[in-house]
C-alpha cells in the first residue's frame, strides 16, 4: 500500500508553527504522524516536501502506511488534511506515458580527495550544474526528459525539457554539531516513462540524498 497525503501549513498562526524553524522539525512532524511505527520501533521511509501554491505552503507526504490525520494536522490549517490511497494511480501508469512532473531534490556530487578512502559530498551550486544533475539521473530513474516549447519566451524556437522553479538553502540542526544548510532545488517539466518498474520505484522511493529532510519526492500529472 502507498498513500499520498497533504496538509496546508498554518502560516497565519505564528504561535502554532513556532517550532518549525528548520528541516529537522519538519522531519519530526512527519515521523510523529505515524505513531504505530514509533510504538513498534519499525520506522518506514517517508518521502515529503514543502510545496508553495498560490501563496500557501503545503506539506506533501508519500508513505507506505497511512498517517494519523490528527497528528498530520498538528501544524496545519484545520480541515485541510487529505489522505488518499496512491495505489490505483500508480497502477494506472503506462510505459511511454507523457507526464508533467515536480521534484524537490538535493543535487550533490562526490569529490575524491587524494589520501582519503571516502569522497567528500558537496552540493552543486550553479543552475547549470543542478540541471545536469537531473539530466544525468533520468535514465536510471526510469524516464526521459521531453523537450517542449517555452511559450512565454520571446523566441518561440526555444525549447526546454524542464525548469528550476526554486532554489534555497534551508538549515538542518543535527543532534551533534552545528547546523548545516542543505541545497534544495525544485524542478518542473515534462517527462516520458521509459522503464515502468524503475519509474514506479522512483515515485515511491525518491531520488537523491537527504530524503528524510524533504528531498527526493517526485509527483506527476498525466498529459495523455
Amino acid at each position: 500500500m502507498m498513500y499520498l497525503s497533504r496538509v496546508e501549513i498554518d502560516d497565519a498562526n505564528r504561535q502554532k508553527i513556532k517550532d518549525l524553524t528548520h528541516l529537522g522539525a519538519y522531519h519530526n512532524w512527519v515521523e510523529q504522524s505515524f505513531p504505530q511505527e514509533l510504538n513498534a520501533h519499525e520506522r518506514q521511509r517517508h518521502l515529503w516536501r514543502i510545496d508553495v501554491l498560490g501563496g500557501h505552503r503545503y506539506l506533501l507526504l508519500a508513505s507506505h502506511n497511512r498517517p494519523d490525520g490528527t497528528l498530520l494536522g498538528t501544524y496545519g490549517v484545520p480541515g485541510t488534511v487529505i489522505v488518499k490511497s496512491y495505489d490505483a494511480f500508480l497502477a494506472s501508469i503506462r510505459s511511454g506515458q507523457l507526464m508533467q512532473f515536480r521534484l524537490t531534490a538535493n543535487p550533490v556530487h562526490t569529490i575524491t580527495r587524494p589520501g582519503h578512502k571516502q569522497g567528500r559530498v558537496v552540493p552543486h551550486v550553479t543552475i547549470a550544474q543542478q540541471r545536469q544533475w537531473l539530466i544525468d539521473r533520468a535514465e536510471s530513474a526510469g524516464f526521459e526528459l521531453v523537450q517542449q516549447v517555452v511559450t512565454d519566451d520571446p523566441d518561440a524556437s526555444v525549447t526546454r525539457a524542464f525548469d528550476i522553479v526554486s532554489r534555497d538553502w534551508p538549515i538542518l540542526h543535527r543532534r551533534m554539531g552545528r547546523g548545516v544548510r542543505l541545497s534544495r532545488v525544485t524542478f518542473e517539466g515534462l517527462l516520458r516513462v521509459k522503464n515502468l518498474t524503475v519509474f514506479k520505484q522512483t515515485l515511491t522511493q525518491g531520488i537523491g540524498r537527504e530524503k528524510a529532510f524533504g528531498m527526493g519526492l517526485m509527483t506527476i500529472i498525466p498529459q495523455d
